[in-house]
């Protein structure tokens, strides 16, 4: 068994494993830049699947900016026959695409280590 996560980015959720190379809607950053997903709703390792209420505490996947782009044209188009109403509406919808480098544990900031090692100094105004 290969391992996975289930993320949520830009209001969906997505299934996705390491390597794989997904479409998500415009997220902040330059291309070749990379993304710490910190959304993940569940995470297996092959074995165990861990499900998050509502995400996985500690657990982030890393993501590569590839691109940015634009989806295809859609078009939303109301007529009512014989009334002369006729209501023409496009969208396309802003796109990046992401590569998924990593899935694994987020790893413990440096600040909270060092500060929890030295005791705290009391002034007392001397």
């Amino acid at each position: 068994m290969e391992a996975y996560a289930v993320i949520e980015t830009g209001g969906k959720q997505y299934r996705v494993g390491t390597g794989q190379v997904l479409d998500v809607e415009r997220l902040d950053g330059e291309a070749g830049t990379k993304l710490d997903i910190d959304r993940v709703l569940a995470q297996s390792d092959g074995q165990t699947l861990t499900v998050g209420a509502p995400t996985v505490s500690g657990a982030r996947v890393t993501a590569e900016v590839l691109e940015h782009f634009r989806g295809p044209k859609v078009v939303s188009f109301k007529k009512k026959r014989r009334k002369g109403y006729k209501r023409k509406l496009g969208h396309r919808q802003e796109l990046t695409r992401i590569k998924i480098l990593q899935i694994g544990e987020q790893t413990k900031s440096k600040k909270k280590e060092t500060a929890a090692k030295e005791p705290a100094e009391v002034d007392n105004g001397a």
